[in-house]
């Protein structure tokens, strides 16, 4: 009985985690009558389809003032109710990342029937707070080039210096900061929440953040509240939940050694200390499909993905064991080819490209392939 119920709260608390988020946009004002009094017990609501209950609400106080806070990306239309007044709407609100959108609203007396619906550009300037804050939203990372990890993504964002590990092949853990900060200073959180190592106060981890599946990405390049320990840079994720309509989307790359490039040319090559080729990529690849929907619509939401990366880059001067007859007798023997097979790389050794070196014992080569030791 014991472990039936340890289960039925791991299932609820996967059901509900998209529900639970942090660090999100808000909506807030004032709401007051033609004369310009303020008008307490207005009830707000905003509504989209990028909630699953479909709408929040609140209700303005003794001020007037009405906040809604912990909003997912997308656009909203405002609606005021209050007895005796028409009702006021506001539609085609964006929000994105922490935005506070303002906006106020003028009540007149009229039929409860009466709706007006009021018609105005999007906010642009967040008046509750001094943040500076850059947001991409999902289809302008799915336009990126590059491997689609956060490290990628920040080099998008003005403001933000990030170590070399940001135009890796695949994902990998990526420091970042801002200002001239400290280089570890920047923060991970998904919804808000910090996702990072503890060790040596690093702000990332060895988690590979999915970075494709998001509805947006946000960072706060200055002017932060007191969300994290530092004041440094923070990049929150906010994944996808799925919604009403099943959808989906296989995001692929792949690098092969035809990929890279070097500037050593046949006289570099050919000098009396030869500079061979560097060892470059010899695959690398990353395979991200995802599929969600709705199992009830307006109730329950799913989405899930699967995601598989490898980079397999040769060693300067490391080679493998390319002796075709390891595990007899002979296996003392060390072959590679030269010079610039990379390790783990090695094909077929062609006749001219073979190189011994006997660890004891005398060689005797017969042909290409053929050996004996004394």
């Amino acid at each position: 009985m014991r472990a039936l119920r340890v289960w039925c709260l791991v299932f609820t608390a996967f059901v509900l985690a998209p529900a639970v988020a942090f660090a999100q946009a808000s909506i807030t004002g004032v709401v007051r009558d033609v004369s310009g009094a303020v008008l307490p017990g207005v009830t707000v609501e905003a509504s989209s389809p990028a909630l699953i209950e479909k709408t929040h609400s609140a209700v303005s106080d003794g001020s007037g003032v009405y906040r809604i806070v912990d909003l997912r990306p997308g656009t909203y239309a405002i609606t005021f109710t209050l007895a005796g007044f028409q009702t006021v709407k506001r539609e085609g609100i964006e929000l994105t990342g922490t935005f506070t959108a303002t906006i106020n609203a003028d009540l007149k007396v009229g039929a409860i029937a009466e709706t007006i619906t009021v018609t105005g550009e999007t906010p642009v300037v967040d008046v509750q707070s001094a943040k500076r804050e850059v947001v991409l939203t999902g289809d302008v990372i799915q336009s990126l080039p590059g491997t689609h990890a956060y490290g990628n993504i920040l080099n998008a964002m003005p403001g933000v210096t990030v170590d070399n590990n940001g135009i890796a092949n695949a994902p990998t853990m990526t420091f970042f900061t801002a200002r001239g900060g400290s280089t570890n200073e920047g923060r991970m959180t998904i919804n808000g929440m910090v996702v990072a190592a503890s060790f040596n106060g690093g702000g990332v981890s060895s988690l590979a953040y999915d970075a494709n599946n998001v509805d947006e990405v946000s960072v706060v390049v200055a002017g932060g509240m007191g969300d994290t320990d530092v004041g440094g840079p923070v990049m929150n994720l906010v994944p996808r939940t799925g919604g009403n309509t099943f959808k989906g989307q296989v995001f692929m790359n792949y690098a092969g050694h035809w990929s890279t490039g070097n500037n050593v040319d046949d006289q570099l090559r050919n000098q009396q200390t030869p500079i061979p080729d560097p060892p470059g990529i010899i695959h690398s690849y990353d395979v991200n499909p995802s599929y969600g929907g709705p199992v009830k619509r307006d109730r329950l939401w799913f989405w899930g993905s699967y995601r598989k990366f490898e980079t397999a880059q040769g060693g300067e001067g490391i080679f493998a064991n390319h002796c075709p007859h390891c595990g007899s007798p002979l296996e003392d023997l060390y072959l590679h080819t030269e010079p610039d097979e990379p390790f783990f790389d090695i094909p077929s050794a062609p006749p001219g490209a073979i190189k011994l070196i006997p660890l004891s014992g005398t060689i005797h080569l017969n042909g290409d392939e053929h050996f004996a030791v004394e």
